[in-house]
């Protein structure tokens, strides 16, 4: 594929709800430009950009996928998001690098929750925006039903600037408002006409209305037109595409992916109107504490940023970034800003779906992907020596549901781990790390699906089978009074035996203030060299677990008298002595029951406050406030035992349809409730003893 200059590069995300049709429409733009000679369906899994096997067995985009085709001078980058909340990781990835976001709504189902989640976040990043309508020839299908959604959910920026004639199984073109004409498609091929009669007088008033929309942007057609004269399509189309670049206008185009209808003119309107990467506001990038900003200009040192890796076993790390500035060439020496090592850019491609297209150059603004840079993982910055710039990432939502998991054999476990990392490296929302509590390795996705791909991908990808368990909650025990107690350890054995006595009295310390040892021994009872061997018993045993068999923490010791033996006393002996006297004491300091309490953090629409506030109240929640923040939402804050939302993501969904979000974090620890103390899985408590 030829290089392609800055002015000339469209970056775009495809992005809606899962099932709108944004890998078909990916599919049909290809066709159209001639990319590829037979349109791709997602049911058989012949789609360019579907092509891993979890995606091919459910039908659904799982990953971002790449595809460029060329249009009437132009390289149109399309990057195919997942649809579904568990890969929402993969749409905030795209939208880091696309300039233009095009928003794939059907008009059958109309606007979804991830279509809206999407927007959310384009808006935060004042991302230009349009809006393709699918699946006009589908039973059911409403345009007008979709468009007055459209304005309803997201405001008045919207700016239709097509209608379509016929409808469902009789939609067969396009009425284009700014043209004041009618294209019609039979067997792909296009025709120009007058708009049908029974459509003139529809046509003529959302003409009307779009022109008005549009001229008060340019103080200079508004006068114009305010006179009696009409602005050409041409000058339409320009004042059009300010608008779109200040993400204030948002046009609405619609066709049909599968019958091929209006396919070519969604091309048209991405390089007419679309943005370019010179379109867009300069990037800001951190140099060693300070803020420079960095403009698309390809007569610079090239710089670039990585915003997905592809871990294959085979043809190895594949990373896939954006020339930010400059031009790149094979075999360029670029330096990894985080990891403060040289990478050799080799062979450079651009991707289209697995097909890897070898390339000569990457101009700035354009996408590109390179194999085998040993340093470098997403969110990486590679600029030139002696620049020592990076692009601040983007924030990824954290992981917001854990399963544990156990390897199935010797083999799968050695290599577990070297797996996980390479899976961790290729998808930012997921991570691993063992927790030494509960001695369990946890991996935390964004969901139930998200988690379940990911072991397939562990055993198809690496050869690593696991099995998975419930995640234990790290409880841990106090106690709530004073004792004391005398460990004695006394062993003879055919030499030297053991001997040691320490007696000790424990306290109660307030929460979160740890273990404190204090040293009372007077008159050598106990020699200077045994004591710390007292404290590290006890210390041990405190870690090992209490009467329950968890952790125990915030607990006083004094050591204030004690026995020893001139020649069968040793360390040993006493840090036995120490660990004895512990848990008789431990015994009779009536021991509670402490659990993990969360800081939860609930972002739902105001409709859906009242079943979230009675739904955390039924976990033991305590609400701690609520706060307005935009677009019809609330934020709840409450304080919620840990026990009760380790599957939070799931029932949260259900409870807001997916319209919900939420961060967790842990705050404290506090007691548990007596009449649950008993109810606490036993075989948890076991396995945490041993």
């Amino acid at each position: 594929m030829d290089s392609f200059p800055t002015h000339k590069i469209r970056n775009v995300a495809l992005v809606g709800h899962g099932a709108a049709g944004k890998t078909t429409l990916v599919e049909a733009l290809l066709l159209c430009s001639g990319a590829i000679t037979r349109l791709g369906r997602v049911e058989d899994g012949s789609t360019t950009t579907d092509f891993d096997p979890e995606e091919v067995k459910r039908g659904i985009s799982l990953g971002l996928a790449m595809a460029p085709i060329e249009w009437k001078g132009h390289k149109i980058n399309l990057l195919d998001c997942p649809g579904y909340a568990d890969f929402f990781s993969e749409v905030e990835a795209a939208l880091s690098v696309a300039d233009l976001a095009v928003f794939v709504v059907s008009a059958v189902e109309g606007i979804e929750v991830q279509t809206e989640a999407a927007w959310r976040l384009a808006e935060e990043r004042a991302i230009p925006r349009m809006v393709f309508v699918s699946k006009l020839d589908r039973e059911r299908a409403g345009f007008e039903r979709t468009l007055d959604q459209l304005r309803s959910v997201f405001g008045a920026g919207i700016a239709p600037l097509e209608l379509p004639i016929g409808a469902e199984s009789e939609f067969r073109g396009i009425a284009d408002l700014l043209t004041d004409t009618a294209i019609t498609y039979d067997g792909g091929k296009a025709t120009t006409g007058e708009i049908p009669p029974e459509m003139e007088e529809l046509e003529h008033q959302v003409h009307d209305n779009l022109v008005e929309g549009i001229v008060v942007a340019d103080d200079d057609l508004t006068a114009r037109y305010l006179e009696g004269d009409t602005p050409t399509p041409k000058e339409l189309e320009d004042t059009l595409a300010k608008g779109v670049a200040a993400a204030s206008v948002f046009p609405v185009v619609c066709g049909s992916a599968t019958k091929g209808i209006a396919i070519d003119r969604l091309a048209d309107f991405i390089c007419e109107i679309g943005t370019s990467p010179l379109d867009r506001p300069a990037i800001k990038v951190d140099a060693g504490g300070t803020t420079q900003e960095v403009s698309p200009d390809a007569s610079q040192p090239p710089l670039a940023y990585v915003f997905k890796t592809i871990a294959d076993p085979y043809v190895g790390k594949l990373s896939v970034f954006k020339v930010l500035t400059g031009t790149l060439r094979p075999d360029a020496v670029l330096v990894n800003s985080r990891a403060h090592a040289d990478e050799r850019l080799h062979t450079l491609f651009t991707l289209k779906g697995k097909e890897q297209i070898p390339v000569k150059e990457l101009c700035a603004g354009d996408i590109g992907a390179v194999a085998k840079l040993t340093n470098t993982i997403t969110g990486d910055t590679l600029a030139p020596k002696g620049t020592p710039v990076s692009v601040p990432p983007p924030e990824i939502t954290p992981p917001a549901l854990s399963i544990a998991i156990v390897p199935r054999s010797k083999g799968d476990e050695d290599k577990l781990m070297t797996a996980l990392h390479k899976l961790c490296d290729e998808d930012p929302a997921l991570s691993v790390r063992r927790d030494d509590e509960t001695r369990q390795t946890l991996l935390s996705g964004s969901g139930e699906t998200h988690l379940a791909i990911v072991l397939e991908r562990l055993n198809r990808k690496f050869g690593v089978d696991v099995d998975t368990e419930e995640v234990k909650v790290p409880y841990r025990e106090t106690i709530s009074s004073s004792a004391e107690a005398e460990g004695k350890y006394k062993k003879q054995t055919g030499g030297h035996g053991q001997f040691g006595i320490a007696n000790i009295r424990i306290e109660p310390q307030e929460r979160g203030a740890g273990f404190v040892f204090e040293d009372a021994i007077v008159g050598g009872a106990i020699p200077r060299q045994f004591i710390p061997a007292v404290e590290k018993g006890i210390a041990e045993t405190m870690s090992t677990g209490g009467v329950r068999g968890f952790p125990v923490v915030d607990v006083k010791v004094t050591l204030y008298d004690g026995k020893f033996h001139a020649v069968d006393s040793s360390e040993m002996s006493f840090k036995m002595a120490g660990s004895i006297g512990f848990k008789e004491a431990m015994a009779k300091a009536d021991p509670v029951l402490l659990e993990p309490i969360s800081l939860l953090e609930v972002t739902v629409p105001i409709a859906h406050q009242g079943d979230i506030m009675g739904d955390l109240n039924s976990r033991r929640g305590r609400v701690q406030g609520t706060d307005p923040v935009g677009n019809g939402e609330q934020k709840i804050t409450a304080c919620v035992p840990t026990a009760e939302i380790m599957r939070y993501a799931i029932d949260l969904r259900s409870l807001t349809g997916g319209r919900g979000r939420f961060t967790v974090t842990h705050d404290h620890y506090d007691l548990v409730p007596p009449h649950l103390v008993d109810k606490i899985a036993t075989p948890q408590a076991e396995a945490a003893a041993h």
